[in-house]
Protein backbone atom coordinates (compact mmCIF):
# COMPACT_ATOMS: atom_id res chain seq x y z
CA UNK A 1 0.00 0.00 0.00
CA UNK A 2 1.59 3.27 -1.11
CA UNK A 3 0.33 6.18 0.96
CA UNK A 4 0.89 9.77 1.76
CA UNK A 5 1.85 9.94 5.40
CA UNK A 6 0.25 12.06 8.05
CA UNK A 7 1.77 13.52 11.19
CA UNK A 8 4.45 11.23 12.67
CA UNK A 9 4.27 8.97 9.61
CA UNK A 10 0.87 7.42 10.41
CA UNK A 11 -1.81 7.36 7.73
CA UNK A 12 -5.45 6.73 8.57
CA UNK A 13 -7.66 5.21 5.87
CA UNK A 14 -11.44 5.06 6.28
CA UNK A 15 -13.71 2.48 4.66
CA UNK A 16 -15.89 4.02 1.97
CA UNK A 17 -19.19 2.21 2.71
CA UNK A 18 -20.71 3.12 -0.65
CA UNK A 19 -17.91 1.31 -2.49
CA UNK A 20 -17.34 -1.61 -0.10
CA UNK A 21 -19.12 -4.96 0.20
CA UNK A 22 -19.11 -7.70 2.81
CA UNK A 23 -20.75 -10.78 1.33
CA UNK A 24 -21.14 -14.42 2.33
CA UNK A 25 -22.27 -17.75 0.94
CA UNK A 26 -23.54 -20.82 2.81
CA UNK A 27 -24.94 -24.15 1.63
CA UNK A 28 -28.73 -24.52 1.70
CA UNK A 29 -30.36 -27.98 1.81
CA UNK A 30 -26.90 -29.35 0.95
CA UNK A 31 -27.53 -28.69 -2.77
CA UNK A 32 -27.39 -24.92 -3.34
CA UNK A 33 -25.68 -21.82 -1.98
CA UNK A 34 -27.52 -18.90 -0.40
CA UNK A 35 -25.64 -15.63 -0.72
CA UNK A 36 -26.10 -12.49 1.26
CA UNK A 37 -24.44 -9.29 2.32
CA UNK A 38 -24.18 -6.78 5.12
CA UNK A 39 -24.98 -3.23 4.04
CA UNK A 40 -23.75 -1.42 7.17
CA UNK A 41 -19.93 -1.50 7.16
CA UNK A 42 -17.57 1.01 8.74
CA UNK A 43 -13.99 1.00 9.87
CA UNK A 44 -10.45 2.15 9.40
CA UNK A 45 -6.91 1.08 8.68
CA UNK A 46 -3.96 2.88 10.22
CA UNK A 47 -0.47 2.31 8.86
CA UNK A 48 2.98 3.79 9.45
CA UNK A 49 4.50 4.75 6.10
CA UNK A 50 4.55 1.90 3.58
CA UNK A 51 5.26 -0.89 6.06
CA UNK A 52 2.22 -3.23 5.87
CA UNK A 53 3.23 -5.04 9.05
CA UNK A 54 2.30 -1.89 11.00
CA UNK A 55 -1.28 -1.86 9.68
CA UNK A 56 -4.03 -1.95 12.26
CA UNK A 57 -7.49 -2.77 10.91
CA UNK A 58 -10.73 -2.21 12.82
CA UNK A 59 -14.07 -2.98 11.12
CA UNK A 60 -17.63 -2.95 12.47
CA UNK A 61 -20.58 -4.47 10.65
CA UNK A 62 -24.21 -3.81 11.59
CA UNK A 63 -25.74 -7.27 12.10
CA UNK A 64 -29.26 -6.00 11.38
CA UNK A 65 -28.14 -4.90 7.91
CA UNK A 66 -28.04 -8.51 6.69
CA UNK A 67 -29.69 -8.93 3.29
CA UNK A 68 -30.25 -12.25 1.49
CA UNK A 69 -33.02 -10.82 -0.75
CA UNK A 70 -35.69 -12.76 1.20
CA UNK A 71 -37.16 -10.71 4.07
CA UNK A 72 -38.55 -13.73 5.95
CA UNK A 73 -35.11 -15.38 5.91
CA UNK A 74 -33.42 -12.10 6.90
CA UNK A 75 -35.75 -11.77 9.91
CA UNK A 76 -34.87 -15.32 10.95
CA UNK A 77 -31.16 -14.51 10.62
CA UNK A 78 -31.66 -11.41 12.81
CA UNK A 79 -33.41 -13.52 15.49
CA UNK A 80 -31.87 -15.27 18.50
CA UNK A 81 -31.56 -18.43 16.35
CA UNK A 82 -28.69 -16.75 14.49
CA UNK A 83 -27.24 -13.22 14.99
CA UNK A 84 -29.58 -12.09 17.79
CA UNK A 85 -29.26 -8.46 16.70
CA UNK A 86 -31.17 -7.17 19.74
CA UNK A 87 -28.44 -8.45 22.06
CA UNK A 88 -25.51 -8.35 19.61
CA UNK A 89 -25.99 -5.43 17.20
CA UNK A 90 -22.59 -5.64 15.50
CA UNK A 91 -19.89 -7.95 14.23
CA UNK A 92 -16.31 -6.76 14.60
CA UNK A 93 -12.94 -7.59 13.08
CA UNK A 94 -9.68 -6.34 14.63
CA UNK A 95 -6.37 -7.30 13.04
CA UNK A 96 -3.61 -8.80 15.14
CA UNK A 97 -1.03 -9.39 12.38
CA UNK A 98 -0.54 -8.26 8.79
CA UNK A 99 2.17 -9.78 6.63
CA UNK A 100 3.18 -9.76 2.99
CA UNK A 101 2.26 -13.02 1.20
CA UNK A 102 3.41 -12.15 -2.33
CA UNK A 103 3.78 -9.16 -4.64
CA UNK A 104 0.24 -7.86 -4.16
CA UNK A 105 -0.98 -10.37 -1.58
CA UNK A 106 -1.37 -10.01 2.17
CA UNK A 107 -2.21 -12.39 4.99
CA UNK A 108 -4.27 -10.60 7.62
CA UNK A 109 -4.86 -12.39 10.91
CA UNK A 110 -7.36 -10.96 13.33
CA UNK A 111 -10.10 -11.45 15.86
CA UNK A 112 -13.63 -11.78 14.49
CA UNK A 113 -16.39 -11.30 17.05
CA UNK A 114 -19.93 -12.51 16.39
CA UNK A 115 -22.51 -12.80 19.22
CA UNK A 116 -19.78 -11.91 21.75
CA UNK A 117 -17.75 -14.95 20.65
CA UNK A 118 -14.28 -14.08 19.38
CA UNK A 119 -12.24 -16.39 17.17
CA UNK A 120 -9.07 -15.90 15.17
CA UNK A 121 -9.66 -15.64 11.41
CA UNK A 122 -7.12 -15.40 8.59
CA UNK A 123 -8.01 -13.30 5.55
CA UNK A 124 -6.31 -13.82 2.21
CA UNK A 125 -6.06 -10.32 0.79
CA UNK A 126 -5.32 -9.05 -2.71
CA UNK A 127 -4.14 -5.46 -3.07
CA UNK A 128 -5.94 -3.87 -6.02
CA UNK A 129 -3.98 -0.61 -6.17
CA UNK A 130 -4.02 3.00 -5.08
CA UNK A 131 -5.27 5.92 -7.17
CA UNK A 132 -6.08 9.60 -6.91
CA UNK A 133 -9.81 10.10 -7.43
CA UNK A 134 -11.26 12.96 -9.56
CA UNK A 135 -11.65 15.12 -6.41
CA UNK A 136 -8.01 14.82 -5.35
CA UNK A 137 -8.50 12.15 -2.69
CA UNK A 138 -6.34 9.06 -2.43
CA UNK A 139 -8.09 5.66 -2.53
CA UNK A 140 -6.91 2.06 -2.18
CA UNK A 141 -8.80 -1.11 -3.09
CA UNK A 142 -8.59 -4.61 -1.65
CA UNK A 143 -10.34 -7.96 -2.00
CA UNK A 144 -10.30 -10.40 0.93
CA UNK A 145 -11.67 -13.87 1.48
CA UNK A 146 -11.93 -16.43 4.25
CA UNK A 147 -13.99 -19.43 5.30
CA UNK A 148 -15.33 -19.82 8.82
CA UNK A 149 -17.39 -22.44 10.64
CA UNK A 150 -20.52 -20.69 11.89
CA UNK A 151 -20.82 -23.08 14.85
CA UNK A 152 -17.54 -21.66 16.22
CA UNK A 153 -19.44 -18.40 16.80
CA UNK A 154 -22.54 -19.91 18.43
CA UNK A 155 -24.60 -19.90 15.21
CA UNK A 156 -25.85 -23.44 15.68
CA UNK A 157 -29.51 -23.42 14.56
CA UNK A 158 -30.27 -26.10 12.03
CA UNK A 159 -32.87 -28.61 10.98
CA UNK A 160 -32.30 -32.19 9.82
CA UNK A 161 -33.63 -33.26 6.44
CA UNK A 162 -35.59 -36.50 5.92
CA UNK A 163 -33.16 -37.46 3.16
CA UNK A 164 -30.11 -36.81 5.34
CA UNK A 165 -28.14 -33.65 5.71
CA UNK A 166 -29.29 -30.34 7.14
CA UNK A 167 -30.96 -27.11 6.05
CA UNK A 168 -27.93 -24.85 6.65
CA UNK A 169 -24.29 -25.76 6.03
CA UNK A 170 -21.66 -24.97 8.64
CA UNK A 171 -18.97 -23.54 6.36
CA UNK A 172 -19.48 -19.87 5.49
CA UNK A 173 -17.43 -18.38 2.66
CA UNK A 174 -16.74 -14.68 3.20
CA UNK A 175 -15.90 -12.29 0.37
CA UNK A 176 -14.95 -8.67 1.03
CA UNK A 177 -14.32 -5.87 -1.42
CA UNK A 178 -13.24 -2.67 0.26
CA UNK A 179 -12.31 0.78 -0.95
CA UNK A 180 -10.38 2.90 1.50
CA UNK A 181 -10.10 6.69 1.45
CA UNK A 182 -7.09 8.46 2.96
CA UNK A 183 -8.37 10.58 5.85
CA UNK A 184 -6.58 13.88 5.34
Amino acid sequence: MTTQTLEKGTAIWKIDPTHSHVEFGVRHLMIATVKGRFADVEGSVSIDGDEVSTAQIDVRIGAASIDTRVEQRDEHLRSADFFDVQEHPSLRFESTDVERAGDDRLRVTGDLTIRDVTREVVLDVEERGTVTDPWGGERSGFHASATIDRKDFGLTWNQALETGGVVVGNQVRISIDVELVLDA
